[in-house]
């Protein structure tokens, strides 16, 4: 049953997106970037991993070129199609390390990046998502690519920041959730930068 939900929520949710106009969600997005960039997790960390965004997306590499030019470390993943993982790489030029790769997402061209040697190299960690709760539970696209990233990274301390940045329609009251999955602890919309408390 929870599947069927999830796909239900996903469809609606997604469909609520490509509603919004390319000019709302440009705007939607560099409010929602100005917000990441002052949370202050994001102002004190050295080392960012970001995402290249596709579709409806917020425009994530908005903030993944923003937090190069604020001389943050990036780094970005990638999909391992022998793992069925995401690696992760250190990125400095979008323009001579990134190509279109799976569902034409750009990623690092791995004979042109460093790889990541673990995700607790990074401080602060923008995740990708269709629909959230406030309590930071994570509706992702299915793959399960990020929960296999956080899953290997262990607890505590190590792990770095979880933030999520998203439309506030991508806001829901409640979402299923499995004993895998992992809660991100902040969420920013345009609207509101928010804490996420179990």
């Amino acid at each position: 049953m929870p599947q069927a939900l999830k796909q239900s929520i996903r469809k609606n949710i997604l469909s609520q997106r490509e509603q919004l106009l390319p000019e709302a969600r440009a705007t939607c997005s560099a409010d929602i970037v100005e917000r990441l960039l002052q949370l202050p997790e994001c102002r004190d960390a050295g080392a960012v991993l970001g995402y290249m965004n596709f579709g409806s997306e917020f425009a994530s590499e908005l903030f993944a070129a923003r937090a190069l030019a604020e001389g943050k470390r990036l780094a970005l993943p990638k999909v391992n199609h022998h793992t069925n993982q995401l690696d992760l790489y250190w990125v400095e030029d979008f323009e001579n390390q990134l190509a279109p790769g799976l569902w034409g997402i750009r990623e690092p061209v791995v004979e042109r990046c460093e790889r990541v040697g673990a995700l607790n190299e990074v401080e602060f960690a923008l995740l990708p998502g269709v629909a959230f709760t406030r309590g930071g539970a994570r509706l992702g696209y299915g793959g399960g690519f990020y929960d296999k990233l956080l899953a290997g990274s262990g607890a505590g301390r190590e792990r770095p920041v979880l933030v999520a940045a998203a439309f506030a329609l991508q806001i829901v009251e409640q979402l299923p959730q499995e004993a895998t999955d992992i809660k991100v602890e902040r969420i920013v919309t345009e609207q509101e930068a928010i804490t996420c408390t179990a």
